[in-house]
């Protein structure tokens, strides 16, 4: 496998913020990876994945808290495994 990192990794540790940012960008590429090679064989994975999307909440508390918009993500990345079928 290649190595696809246009710049050298640097020496210091970036802030919180942009490491949390990687780390989401990272595991969502792994799990949406996962996700898709699982799909191929048990075509079902997705319907049961969608009928469960109720159970899905926001952890933020307070007026930022959207637990629709959580699920809408979770719907868009469905709709992109479904696309690839």
């Amino acid at each position: 496998m290649s190595d696809q990192t246009s710049k050298p990794h640097p020496a210091s540790h970036p802030d919180p913020v942009t490491e949390a940012r990687r780390r989401e960008m990272a595991t969502e590429h792994l799990l949406f990876g996962t996700m898709r090679f699982l799909a191929r064989q048990h075509p079902e994975l997705l319907d049961e994945l969608e009928g469960s999307l109720g159970h899905l909440w926001d952890t933020v508390e307070g007026e930022a808290r959207d637990d629709e918009a959580v699920r809408t993500i979770a719907r868009r990345m469905l709709k992109g495994l479904r696309a690839e079928q």
